[in-house]
């Protein structure tokens, strides 16, 4: 059986998805890849008849819950189809079934899905990653229009409510990268493609994420809470290898095992894979000896277009406060909210690499 990856590229309104997508069939293809994309089925819904902004209920209640139905049915021809190419394959989703329940309330997502024979759990682990490009709409909006797609009328504050909507319907997906909004487009882009190689096991240029000890003096605004207990296991000396269990507050957890090679000095491959309970408990037994379990409160959020991550450390780094920024470049300027106080500013500094901070004396 082939290995095809299959990726949702997602976000909010005015994004740059189709641009991504074009750049992304040129790239892949020109590496060897037959690459299948799956249109957005809400839009081929919405051009066909169907409105999703009806007050009729029976009647979003069916156009939804068929958008859904041919949301499966299309993902799951297209494996049949990138099964029978010589060529490796990878299968790229604009939206992908989630996005659905980002338009309803969570009573109606519950029923539709009950009455398809799936849940929100099992309609994540179908993909393999999933790539969310925030809208211009949060951080540039000078390039937020509505001109380019007839379907789409939300204004700007509609659009940043959407945006966050979608990311909350994606949250705990293991694989979830968001893709900040950044001076020149090219760069999001970019980001695109190198989360796409990444799933895809190829080589990537070993980057430095932007890291800050800081202090936190106000309330946070729209974040995703989750509790982090991350252990190192042993491995060879020119890997690390990172088991992770993550809960929500609704009490979801996802146990993640990731293992990062180093090739040389410049480059690293990484994977990653969903392991059950019962595996996430055996692996445990596995744990690098010299090194304690991290554990730690995380907050996820956008501030004007820039997506960070908070994470206040628990038991033996209790006290210890860091903001890591997620796919600003190092000649980009970074949106510090006004809740948060720079202390120091660690990026690239070992000490920190939650690896060493793990460290027993």
């Amino acid at each position: 059986m082939k290995d095809i990856k299959k990726i949702v590229l997602t976000g909010g309104p005015c994004a740059g998805k189709t641009t991504a997508l074009v750049k992304i069939i040129d790239h892949f293809s020109s590496m060897g890849f037959k690459v299948f994309t799956i249109p957005e089925v809400p839009t081929l819904f919405a051009q066909s008849g169907m409105d999703y902004l009806t007050k009729n209920r029976n009647f979003f209640y069916e156009g939804e819950k068929a958008t859904l139905e041919i949301q499966l049915a299309l993902e799951d021809k297209f494996i049949k189809m990138a099964e029978q190419v010589d060529e490796p394959a990878v299968i790229i989703c604009d939206r992908g079934a989630m996005d659905i329940s980002a338009y309803m309330d969570a009573h109606l997502w519950q029923e539709i899905t009950s009455l398809v024979g799936t849940n929100s759990l099992e309609l994540r682990n179908r993909y393999d990653a999933v790539l969310h490009l925030v809208s211009a709409a949060d951080g540039a909006e000078e390039f937020y229009t509505t001109s380019n797609n007839k379907e789409r009328t939300e204004g700007l504050e509609l659009a940043r409510e959407l945006d966050k909507k979608v990311i909350n319907a994606w949250t705990e997906h293991p694989h979830l990268r968001v893709i900040n909004n950044h001076q020149d487009f090219n760069t999001k882009i970019n980001r695109v493609l190198k989360e796409i190689s990444a799933v895809l096991g190829l080589p990537q240029p070993i980057t430095e994420e932007r890291k800050y000890i800081v202090k936190v003096t106000g309330e946070i605004p729209s974040s995703i809470d989750s509790h982090i207990t991350q252990t190192y296991l042993v491995s060879d000396p020119d890997s690390e290898v990172r088991l992770r269990q993550r809960e929500w507050a609704n009490g979801n957890v996802v146990n993640v095992h990731t293992t990062t090679k180093t090739l040389n000095a410049n480059q690293q491959v990484e994977t990653e894979r969903q392991v059950s309970n019962a595996l996430y408990e055996s692996l445990l037994s596995q744990a690098d000896p010299y090194r304690q379990t991290i554990c730690k409160q995380r907050k996820s959020f956008i501030w004007k277009g820039q997506y960070f991550e908070l994470d206040a450390y628990e038991k033996q780094l209790e006290g210890l406060v860091i903001l890591e920024t997620k796919g600003i470049t190092d000649k980009e300027h970074v949106n510090f909210p006004p809740f948060i106080e720079e202390v120091e500013d660690i990026t690239g500094n070992r000490k920190y690499y939650n690896y060493n901070l793990a460290l027993r004396h």
